[in-house]
């Protein structure tokens, strides 16, 4: 499976789970029971499926390792794989955390090494 996997988050969100010490999901994930998460091939689809033009949101990298059987593979879009994690995400499994801009047409800019 992928060796990093993404969640796209409203920094405001973000802030108070590094407030917190853990992140406890968005109110869809929240909803849903999961915290949802991208690979580096599904990332940019979900970005502009379901946060087409908002500012202000972050694109949070995740060692999927330590998250242990938590972490689930499960059929979504498309008939895909997608990360779906059933607890709180810890933050020291978080590898890097990037501003995921607007540029001038509305898109979202991803960051230039994200494979």
């Amino acid at each position: 499976m992928a060796t990093i996997i993404y969640k796209i988050c409203p920094e405001t969100l973000w802030r108070e789970a590094e407030k917190a010490g853990r992140f406890d999901g968005a109110p869809v994930d929240t909803s849903d029971g999961f915290i949802h998460f991208s690979t580096a091939e599904q990332v940019r689809e979900t970005a502009a499926r379901h946060f087409a033009g908002q500012q202000g949101l972050l694109l949070v990298a995740v060692d999927p390792t330590p998250l242990g059987p938590a972490l689930k593979w499960e059929v979504s879009r498309g008939g895909a794989l997608f990360p779906h994690l059933y607890a709180q995400l810890a933050l020291s499994a978080v590898l890097w955390i990037k501003p995921l801009p607007l540029d001038a047409s509305g898109n979202h800019q991803f960051p230039a090494d994200l494979p």
